[in-house]
């Protein structure tokens, strides 16, 4: 197992870094990095259905209805649902076995074979009742127009069918995962749990619906925070869905849920330990179809290959960065993984609320670090910037940036700034190597942001004096240190808008 390091977010926790991981992982074998998922076995059991995709141009409007008309060009078919999460554990190298309900249908034939081109073994019980389930999206310009459903409710039967391959295939099975869609597959979950459990095998739950209770005795559940708060209502702040999610764990007898939070990141809450969280990766986001999928693919992976949690964690944040960039269901392969690995820095940088900032730095603190900060509206940002911020992070060990949201902006500059909203200043800010941490505030001043996170330098970047810089006799107050640096350039946000406005 991984030895924890230090912080990724939140209070007292800890933090993989892919050094670690790299280190550990190849005591096992030498795929640069990665988990040695070669030696893993994988069953996965739940809903499977098919993708299937139908492209065209769309650049005109029917006569007969407010409606585009698609001229098609092509088509292409998918694995979907737990067939995408077996997809995504053999794309990353794991011996994969898949159990689920299909139609006696061109559908599932196509399934099927689509599968076992990518070294999934499938054990289909074929219903006669229902077809396979399908899902088909129209799609113009790598943008969605429609999506048509085809599916019918499974028999009992059906699911009773399914019972005998799946429980011998858990023999030869290092972790069990349920890939819940709804669909009616795992009516009976509580028999496949019971099962691995007496196996001791890890199960992992990507559930559905608002019946928790179900997924009983599971080893991890991995819903997202909607799915997470229809169960236990809306989480106000982190410490309330860390408490509420808590609860929710012991109540299930699960040794850790893992929340999935968009652009907030994940969150690990294991018994005895403190909540693991990590920033969400800055990448573009093109479609998040199946990034759940990929997540308790890369998770479960892990677990198979002999990881733990928090680092198997790490593996699927890392993995959900890099599906959501690409359109529809896909797979990420175990050399992508590789990459991102070797390309992640490991230290928990990224873009925050203020409440995950402050237990960050006080998990930082803990560790011994010392907190630089800085503010400003960062609206353009220009070599100036980059250099100060580059110089104001050697004089600590994490470097806080936080700016005003656009509303403070808008009082501070006037009408017609920002130039670009909170998000891409944030996002750009996040870019930068110099940077661990951006958080936005709301007021006119960061004071209320330095009176919770006390940083032990607190940096300005232009002209000012000592005694101008807002919080700086606050920070002096409990022995802080007040630095102003020169912008490198001598340039300013201000006057690069002037100098475009009157050029133009």
């Amino acid at each position: 197992m991984i030895a924890p390091l230090k912080g990724f977010g939140l209070a007292n926790s800890r933090e993989i870094s892919m050094t670690a991981v790299n280190s550990a992982s190849n005591q096992h074998h030498s795929a640069g990095g990665l988990p040695a998922f070669f030696k893993a076995r994988v069953l996965v059991v739940g809903d499977v259905m098919l993708d299937q995709y139908w492209y065209g141009k769309a650049e005109r409007i029917s006569a007969e209805a407010p409606v585009p008309v698609v001229s098609f060009s092509g088509n292409e078919d998918r694995p979907g649902g737990a067939a995408n999460v077996a997809l995504n554990v053999a794309a990353l190298g794991a011996a994969t076995t898949l159990a689920g309900i299909t139609g006696d249908d061109e559908a599932g034939r196509t399934l099927a074979t689509r599968l076992a081109a990518a070294n999934v073994l499938c054990h289909f019980c074929s219903s006669q009742q229902a077809p396979t389930i399908t899902k088909l999206r129209i799609i113009s310009q790598r943008q969605q127009l429609l999506r048509v459903d085809s599916e019918k409710p499974f028999s009992a039967k059906d699911v009773d069918n399914l019972q005998a391959p799946v429980l011998a295939a858990l023999a030869a099975a290092d972790v069990l995962v349920l890939s819940d869609y709804g669909k009616g597959t795992l009516s009976n979950v509580q028999t496949l749990i019971s099962a691995a459990r007496a196996r001791r095998l890890p199960v992992v739950v990507d559930p559905k619906g608002l019946d928790f209770s179900r997924y009983h005795g599971a080893t991890v559940m991995t819903p997202n925070l909607s799915e997470f708060e229809a169960v236990v209502g809306h989480c106000a702040s982190e410490q309330e869905l860390i408490s509420k999610g808590q609860q929710l764990r012991t109540q299930l007898d699960m040794q850790a849920l893992l929340i999935t939070r968009g652009e907030h990141g994940m969150t690990l809450l294991q018994a005895g330990q403190q909540a693991f969280h990590l920033p969400a990766q800055a990448l573009e986001v093109f479609d998040v179809t199946g990034a759940g999928d990929t997540v308790v693919a890369v998770l479960a992976a892990a677990l198979a290959a002999g990881e733990s949690l928090e680092s198997g964690t790490v593996l699927a944040n890392l993995a959900a960065g890099l599906v959501v960039a690409k359109l529809g269901t896909a797979a990420i392969s175990g050399p992508e993984l590789r990459r991102a690995i070797n390309q992640h820095n490991g230290r928990g940088r990224g873009i925050m609320t203020a409440e995950q900032l402050v237990l960050a730095v006080q998990d930082a603190r803990a560790q011994g670090e010392k907190i630089v900060f800085t503010n400003g509206c960062f609206d353009i940002i220009h070599a100036g910037h980059v250099g100060y911020l580059t110089q104001a992070r050697t004089l600590g060990h994490r470097l806080v940036v936080a700016i005003n949201n656009d509303d403070s902006v808008k009082r501070l500059k006037g009408a017609g700034r920002p130039i670009n909203p909170v998000d891409r200043r944030m996002a750009v800010l996040a870019g930068l190597s110099a940077v661990d941490w951006v958080v936005s505030f709301a007021d006119d001043t960061p004071e209320t942001l330095l009176k919770l996170i006390r940083p032990e330098v607190l940096v300005k970047g232009g002209d000012y004096r000592l005694d101008q810089v807002v919080g700086g006799e606050f920070v002096q107050s409990y022995g802080g240190e007040v630095r102003v640096l020169e912008f490198l350039d001598n340039c300013s946000t201000s006057a690069i808008v002037e100098k475009v406005r009157t050029s133009g």
